[in-house]
C-alpha cells in the first residue's frame, strides 16, 4: 500500500476521487467453468440464437458428464492476453496518478496458490482483478460481500493490507455472512427463465451435498449504485434478495435501499452509472424506465451502439465474458472528468458533447476478463458525503 493519510470516505460514484484500489492480474491462467461461474456469466456465455450477432455472444456450450452432470473444465487464457492486460493495468494506474489520485494495489496472486478448498467444494483461484465485486464501500465502512463465484471465495484477503490500514485510520470493517455455496445454494430461476435474448444453455440439476442448507446470500458490491445516502440495488435471484435484506437491516438509519429487479443478471455498472448529480449514463432508455422514480427525472446519456471494430477479434477457443456494452463501465474522477476506454471514440465524443472532460485510457481485453474501469477499481476516498440526491 502506498503512503496515504486520508480516512475511508466514499458515498457516491462521482465526487472528486482521492484514493482508489486498482486490481491485479498477476498469474491469471484460466477460467474454471463450473456451476457458479456459468451462472454468474450466464447472460454472456449462453448459446447464440437468431437475435444475437456472432460477435456479440460467443458459441459456448457446457461440458457434461454422465447423466447430464456438469464437469469442471479449465479454459486456458493465452499468455499474450494476460501480458497485455497487465500493461493496460499499469496504464490505468499511471492515468489516475497523473490526476493526483493515490493508487493502492492488492497483494499479487502467488503462482503456487492454485486452489481454494472448503468442506463443500474446491476451486481454482483467480487474482483480485475486478475488485469492485466483492467489496462495497459505504461512507466510512468496508463491507466484504458474499461471493457468487467459488474461485473468488477468498479474494478479499488479497486486499487485507489495504483494509488493515483503513481500519487503523478509523474505518468500520464488516464481513457479510459467507455462504457454504453448494449447488443447492444457488437460485437458478434467472438463468432458466429470464436471460436476455432468448434460448439459453441448460442448467443441470444441482448435485446433492451433505452441506446443503438451501438458498444462501450471494451478492456483489457491483450490484449497487451509490448516490450519497441512497443505494440502488439490482436484485435478480433469491440469493441477491437475502443479501439485500441483510444490507437493508445493517444500514438502517444511515442509508436508504432502493431495489430494482432483474435489471441484469447481477451487476448494475454496465447498465447504468451516475456520472454526477442529475446525470446518468445508461445502456438504453428501457434501463432507465426500471429505475426508482426520482432517477427517471435525471438527464440520460445513452451512448451510441458499440461497433464491432472497437474490440479485438478472438479465436473460437477464447471465452468472452461480457457484452460489447462493457465500455459503458467508465470511472468518474470528478463530476466532470471520466476515464473512458480509448477504443470507444463514439462514447468519448458523446461525453465530450455533454460537457465532460474525457481521459482516454487503453484497455484491450475487457471482454475476456469481465471488467471495465469501474470493475477494476474500488474507490476508497472521495470528497463527497451522505447527501440526499433523491428527495
Amino acid at each position: 500500500m502506498t503512503d496515504g493519510t486520508a480516512k475511508l470516505n466514499s458515498f457516491d460514484e462521482w465526487s472528486p476521487l482521492r484514493e482508489v484500489i486498482v486490481g491485479s492480474a498477476e498469474n491469471y491462467l484460466s477460467h474454471e467453468r463450473e456451476l457458479s461461474f456459468d451462472l454468474f456469466f450466464h447472460d454472456n456465455i449462453a448459446n447464440d440464437n437468431a437475435s444475437r450477432s456472432e460477435w456479440y455472444y460467443p458459441r459456448v456450450t457446457p461440458a457434461t458428464g454422465g447423466g447430464g452432470r456438469r464437469e469442471i473444465r479449465q479454459v486456458p487464457i493465452k499468455a499474450r492476453y494476460v501480458d497485455e492486460l497487465n500493461e493496460d493495468l499499469v496504464g490505468i494506474v499511471e492515468a489516475l496518478e497523473k490526476l493526483s489520485v493515490t493508487v493502492h494495489r492488492p497483494l499479487a496472486l502467488d503462482a503456487a496458490t492454485s486452489e481454494v478448498r472448503t468442506p463443500a467444494w474446491s476451486a481454482s483461484v483467480v487474482p483480485p482483478l475486478n475488485v469492485r465485486d466483492n467489496t462495497l464501500i459505504l461512507g466510512d465502512e468496508i463491507i466484504e460481500t458474499p461471493p457468487m463465484i467459488r474461485s473468488r471465495y477468498f479474494e478479499t484477503q488479497f486486499l487485507t493490507p489495504i483494509f488493515n490500514e483503513y481500519f487503523r485510520r478509523g474505518a468500520k470493517w464488516t464481513v457479510m455472512p459467507r455462504p457454504l455455496m453448494t449447488d443447492a445454494s444457488f437460485d437458478l430461476s434467472y438463468a432458466r427463465t429470464a436471460t436476455v435474448g432468448g434460448p439459453t444453455e441448460p442448467v443441470g440439476d444441482p448435485q446433492p451435498s451433505p452441506y446443503d442448507v438451501g438458498f444462501e446470500m450471494m451478492f456483489d458490491g457491483a450490484q449497487c449504485l451509490r448516490l450519497g445516502r441512497d443505494i440502488v440495488v439490482n436484485v435478480s435471484t433469491a440469493n441477491h434478495a437475502m443479501a439485500c435484506d441483510w444490507l437493508e437491516r445493517h444500514v438502517a438509519g444511515r442509508f436508504r435501499i432502493h431495489r430494482v429487479h432483474r435489471l441484469s443478471d447481477s451487476h448494475i455498472d454496465s447498465m447504468v452509472l451516475a456520472l454526477r448529480p442529475g446525470t446518468l449514463l445508461v445502456r438504453s432508455e428501457a434501463v432507465a424506465d426500471k429505475l426508482p422514480a426520482p432517477l427517471r427525472t435525471w438527464d440520460l446519456i445513452v451512448p451510441p451502439t458499440p461497433q464491432a471494430n472497437n474490440f479485438p477479434r478472438y479465436q473460437d477457443d477464447d471465452l468472452i465474458l461480457t457484452s460489447p456494452f462493457i465500455d459503458l463501465n467508465v470511472l468518474s474522477v470528478t463530476p466532470d472528468t471520466v476515464l473512458v476506454n480509448d477504443a470507444c471514440p463514439e462514447l468519448m465524443r458523446e461525453l465530450e458533447r455533454r460537457g465532460f472532460t474525457v481521459v482516454p485510457v487503453r484497455h484491450r481485453h475487457r471482454r475476456l476478463f469481465g471488467g471495465g474501469f469501474h470493475c477494476f477499481t474500488l474507490d476508497t476516498v472521495r470528497e463527497g458525503g451522505a447527501e440526499d440526491y433523491l428527495s
